[in-house]
């Protein structure tokens, strides 16, 4: 599923996300930065050495990367030119404001694309392993910290994917992106 907001193409798609050939492609991480299992894992074991120096780096100068924040490194042997790491939350029942630090997790990854002024920049499934955040309230929130992005008009990111691991989750941000399709083409 594909559509054009604004002048951003936002697309969902189910594959592999450290095959990804964009500017940034967005890293679920743990607080340390040293990698972990799930996309963790794969984008540190895929990516090789040169991603965990820089986040050593990054834990010399301020110990890490506390839940809900964002920190951009080198994409080492990736096809992408950097990695952004966010930190989302764990589900504790969504009394613990887990909706805010998760869309926090996609703000925070969205300004330092900014920041390092790239185009595209892929994501993956944010707290939704793991870490056990409900899926549908998990795409709902993504999808619309990104349509918020897009019809604010003032960001350097033209292309946004959500690659999706699993067909559930395709499922779920394939129909938030045909709501939102819905509705943008209501109100012209």
């Amino acid at each position: 599923m594909k559509l054009v907001l604004n002048g951003v193409t936002i697309e969902a798609v189910q594959g592999d996300i450290t095959r990804e050939a964009v500017d940034a492609i967005v890293n679920a991480a743990n607080s340390s930065l040293l990698g972990g299992g799930g996309v963790d894992g794969a984008i540190h074991r895929a990516g090789g050495a040169a991603i965990l120096e820089d986040c050593y780096r990054i834990r010399d100068r301020q110990g890490g990367c506390p839940t809900g924040e964002a920190v951009i490194t080198t994409a080492g042997d990736l096809p992408s030119q950097h990695v952004i790491h966010t930190v989302g939350p764990v589900w504790n029942g969504g009394n613990q404001l887990e909706p805010d630090l998760l869309r926090n997790c996609y703000i925070h990854s969205l300004q330092l694309a900014d920041e390092y002024e790239l185009n595209s920049i892929s994501f993956p499934n944010i707290s939704t392993g793991i870490y056990g955040y409900p899926k549908p309230e998990a795409a709902a929130i993504a999808v619309k910290v990104i349509q918020q992005y897009a019809e604010t008009g003032n960001g350097t990111v033209t292309h946004i994917r959500f690659v999706c691991f699993d067909h559930d989750n395709l499922a779920l941000y394939e129909q938030q992106l045909h709501s939102l399709n819905d509705e943008s083409n209501e109100s012209k």
